[in-house]
């Protein structure tokens, strides 16, 4: 019997990898025992299914997004907590600890790292967040969303397995048809910026082939019908609040146009369609942005800094793609060559295979060796550059990876 213990959560961006690790994980080893570490202020009390393990709660407080005194406030209830999720991971037995981010991963993986076992994580942006910032020293593995921050970690403690999904996203390519599908997300609260924009900029293309499909979010929904009307789209566009299968809409379309939170980039890539890319400028870190400009780099996909996404720009780079397609198939391909649609599966093996014990059975390849030889973006050659996972003793458990 293997014990994983699986610390985190908050929004769904840290939830739904964790659920499709936890899948991967039954499927890969049925007797493993799986433990689920939240807050009662995430979404994890309502969305980790029950038959995947068990949910414990700890009261951790965000240290992020509520000024200082929020700061001093969460930095001393988490240390205040300690000494319970010590003994909740006690009580666990836990074989490894894979901490995906948010509230609760922080005092439930330095609990654990102090306890002997091997700690985990997973970074899906491609910059560090705050909490994993904290967290790096100390991880076994770091389980990476973008290659920019494998210069970060020591060679053999960097995977860059791509953010964990669920099964449903894989790689549909699609033919040049007659009628072009752009599909707008702005994610389950929407984004008033594309609810206002992207309709204006689609109506200006004048393009009677053109099919849309927009999720407003559910507040922003009757706005958004109207806008459409107005402009005279409305037999061509369907609006939804929400979108329940995002796989199969993004099967069905040619153009995306979204923001770049990590998981809807690797939903992007792991199907792989072209993409102009408005990253939120509020996000932590601005880890948006440096997404989407990873994947602009690649010419995966076109990323326009919200201040810059007037309609004309945003009339301008959607019509080319939806214009030509050719460029359309050429950025489509280039994006799921980023995707790993495996990336559950993969964190999954390795995080037996140190439950177990053992060196991964997944060797860092040549080219994240590379990563650390050569001088360049991401690279370990950069001054000043925060290295980390090298000169951390590890105790007990944790001895036998050394």
């Amino acid at each position: 019997m293997r014990r994983v213990l699986i610390a985190g959560g908050g929004t769904g961006g840290h939830v739904f990898p964790m659920i499709a690790v936890a899948e991967a994980l039954r499927v890969e080893a049925r007797d493993v025992e799986i433990t689920f570490v939240g807050t009662g202020r995430g979404i994890e009390t309502s969305a980790v299914p029950r038959e995947l393990g068990r949910l414990e709660l700890l009261d951790v407080l965000p240290l992020r997004g509520r000024g200082l005194a929020g700061l001093v406030r969460g930095a001393l209830r988490a240390l205040a907590i300690l000494p319970r999720a010590r003994e909740l991971v006690r009580t666990v037995g836990p074989d490894v600890v894979f901490s995906v981010g948010g509230y609760a991963a922080g005092p439930v993986t330095l609990a654990a790292w102090s306890l002997g076992i091997p700690v985990t994580m997973l970074e899906p942006n491609a910059v560090l967040g705050f909490t994993n910032k904290l967290l790096a020293p100390f991880v076994r593995r770091a389980y990476l969303g973008f290659p920019e921050t494998r210069g970060l970690f020591a060679a053999e403690r960097a995977m860059w397995t791509g953010v964990p999904l669920r099964k449903r996203f894989s790689p549909a390519p699609r033919d040049a048809e007659e009628r072009v599908v752009v599909l707008v997300m702005g994610g389950s609260q929407g984004a008033q910026k594309l609810n206002q924009d992207v309709p204006r900029a689609l109506a200006t293309l004048g393009d009677r082939s053109l099919s849309i499909v927009h999720q407003t979010g559910r507040d922003k929904f009757a706005e958004v019908v109207a806008l459409y009307r107005e402009l005279g789209l409305e037999d061509r566009a369907r609006v939804v609040p929400f979108i329940d299968d995002v796989a199969a809409e993004l099967a069905a379309s040619d153009v995306v146009v979204e923001r770049s939170g990590a998981g809807s980039l690797a939903e992007l890539c792991a199907v792989g369609r072209a993409a102009v890319l408005v990253p939120y400028p509020f996000a932590a870190d601005d880890h948006q942005r440096h997404n989407a400009e990873s994947l602009a780099r690649d010419g995966a996909a076109v990323s326009v800094r919200q201040a810059e996404a007037t309609v004309e720009r945003l009339s301008r780079e959607i019509g080319a793609l939806v214009g030509d397609a050719a460029l359309r198939c050429a950025m489509a391909e280039r994006a799921r060559g980023r995707g790993k649609p495996d990336a559950a599966m993969a964190v999954a093996r390795d995080l037996l295979a140190l439950a177990e014990g053992k060196r991964s059975l997944v060797s860092p390849t040549r080219e994240s060796r590379l990563a650390h030889e050569t001088d360049g973006e991401g690279g370990a050659g950069e001054a000043g550059e925060l290295r980390v996972g090298v000169s951390v003793p590890h105790r007990a458990k944790a001895e036998v990876l050394s």
